[in-house]
């Protein structure tokens, strides 16, 4: 297994370890429950070092990215950020990833455990002058996350960072070391994303600072599970989960970054005709108010047939109640349709509803 940068602090902090996509990974360290609260409420410290980052320059290079990602790299222009997806020629999903436009080149933030994977697809469909480096291993990355996120990270960075707009990235030092701060995140709150040179020194240093200046504000560090009920809360997919080759963009909610007038991206052909003839199914969300949890996996069931399977579920810390995230008939895919969730081979009534499941004017 890898480590990143961070693997000895978060030892030293009795965080229960996984191997996560190769990297030996903190899962918790309080506890699920407690790590969502803190982002929810004040603020708390992802190691997300594990992602990908590959660098694509070169005079072709805005071109290759377009020819090889959905959304419209031309409204891009420095500074700003995409959320995006790369599909193969039959409109399935290769990852979804974040494209930086950062001047002389783009950055793109791919999925750990889509690393090789992506690097590979992109690197086979090269033409011209452009040039691809994984940058993965010699980048570290900090997630901060939470409504305390911007007095944490103002306080120690030698920026202002209190006019970075969502989708929007500046450079600075933060605790002294050169960093991209980037208003991003996976938990549906503000929040800034920290890459930086990797080294243990370096790590530390922005650890440490961070913390100190977290102090006041409750800070504290969260590991990959609470990152996966904050996402989920809010309705984000995960790949390999709720996308992968066997979804399209289309019927997983994402055609708003799917410009198909925009540019003709691998699978854009075939995606064309998916939104001409209309899409047979789709992602939606569901909520069960019984004390039974939905897990992914487990099936969905309508009128006494099985009609989909669930691809995420959990209990909100937030809600309180199972919330889970499946793909079933666009016939069903209403608000307000009744469904039944197969948990422990019994059918839990559950309901469709709008995503996100949470949002702060809850």
């Amino acid at each position: 297994m890898k480590n990143t940068a961070f693997t000895e602090i978060h030892a030293g902090l009795g965080a229960k370890m996984v191997e996560f996509a190769g990297y030996n990974m903190p899962i918790q360290y309080e506890g699920i429950i407690a790590e969502h609260k803190a982002v929810r409420e004040a603020v708390g410290v992802f190691d997300v070092s594990h992602m990908g980052e590959f660098e694509v320059s070169g005079k072709d290079a805005a071109a290759f990215v377009q020819k090889m990602t959905t959304n419209d790299v031309g409204k891009l222009h420095e500074g700003r950020i995409q959320y995006s997806a790369m599909c193969y020629d039959d409109g399935g999903i290769v990852d979804d990833l974040l494209v930086y436009h950062c001047g002389e080149y783009f950055m793109l933030v791919v999925n750990a455990s889509n690393l090789q994977k992506d690097f590979d697809w992109l690197k086979s469909h090269i033409e011209g002058d452009v040039q691809l480096i994984d940058k993965s291993d010699n980048t570290s990355l900090l997630a901060v996350q939470g409504p305390k996120s911007l007095d944490v990270v103002n306080a120690i960075a030698d920026v202002d960072l209190s006019g970075v707009e969502y989708y929007h990235y500046v450079r600075g030092k933060v605790a002294g070391v050169p960093c991209l701060i980037s208003r991003t995140g996976y938990t549906g709150e503000f929040g800034f994303e920290l890459y930086f040179e990797s080294s243990p020194e370096a790590g530390k240093k922005v650890w440490d600072a961070l913390f100190e200046a977290g102090k006041p504000h409750g800070i504290k560090p969260v590991g990959l599970g609470a990152r996966d009920t904050l996402r989920l809360e809010v309705g984000f997919c995960l790949y390999g989960n709720d996308i992968d080759k066997s979804t399209n963009p289309l019927e997983a909610g994402l055609g708003w970054i799917t410009k198909l007038k925009a540019s003709d991206f691998i699978g854009s052909e075939v995606l064309r005709k998916v939104k001409e003839d209309g899409i047979t199914r789709r992602l939606v969300g569901l909520t069960v108010q019984d004390r039974q949890v939905p897990r992914h996996g487990y099936e969905i069931w309508k009128d006494g047939e099985a009609v989909g399977v669930v691809t995420s579920g959990t209990k909100s810390p937030m809600l309180e109640y199972g919330i889970a995230m499946g793909y079933v008939p666009v016939e069903i895919k209403e608000p307000g349709t009744v469904v039944d969730i197969m948990i422990r081979n019994k059918p839990v009534p559950a309901e469709v509803v709008k995503l996100p499941f949470y949002s702060k004017e809850q």
